[in-house]
């Protein structure tokens, strides 16, 4: 099975870039980078260092659902922390175990302290997908005596 770094690597070129944001950067701006990369999630870095994560979910939950402002709310009031990652060496079955039970849709990636990454439950779906299939075509060819 893939490790996280491997998998990283599978990722299109124009998915493999990290966005991130600030701790106190508003709402609204986070929003307006997830809308424009076309991510639902932003890790949200201070100090070279992944501390939280925000997300469309926190987003929905944290601020529509209170009544807040996205203008005027900073991400760190709203942000999942603290932040849940993985190694970058860990199996693709232990990042989905962890978001399993994490209740997480988006996982940091890190090699060592450094951010390398961040996978989604759909490029671990996908990847779970693409090793059955070969899984499968291996057995069929050993039932065949191929």
């Amino acid at each position: 099975m893939k490790t996280a770094a491997q998998l990283l690597k599978l990722k299109a070129v124009e998915h493999r870039q990290v966005h991130s944001i600030g701790p106190e950067q508003m709402v609204l701006e986070a929003l307006r980078m997830m809308a424009q990369k076309n991510v639902g999630a932003l890790p949200v870095m201070e100090g070279g260092q992944v501390i939280g994560v925000i997300s469309e979910r926190d987003y929905a939950r944290k601020v529509v659902l209170q009544g807040r402002s996205s203008v005027g709310t900073p991400v760190r009031a709203i942000m999942s922390a603290p932040v849940i990652t993985a190694d970058s060496q860990h199996s693709i079955e232990r990042c989905m175990a962890v978001m399993t039970d994490s209740h997480l849709r988006h996982l940091p990636v890190l090699e060592g302290e450094q951010l390398i990454g961040l996978l989604s439950i759909g490029d671990l779906v996908k990847e779970a997908i693409v090793e059955q299939a070969s899984l499968i075509r291996q057995l069929e060819g050993y039932i065949r005596g191929d």
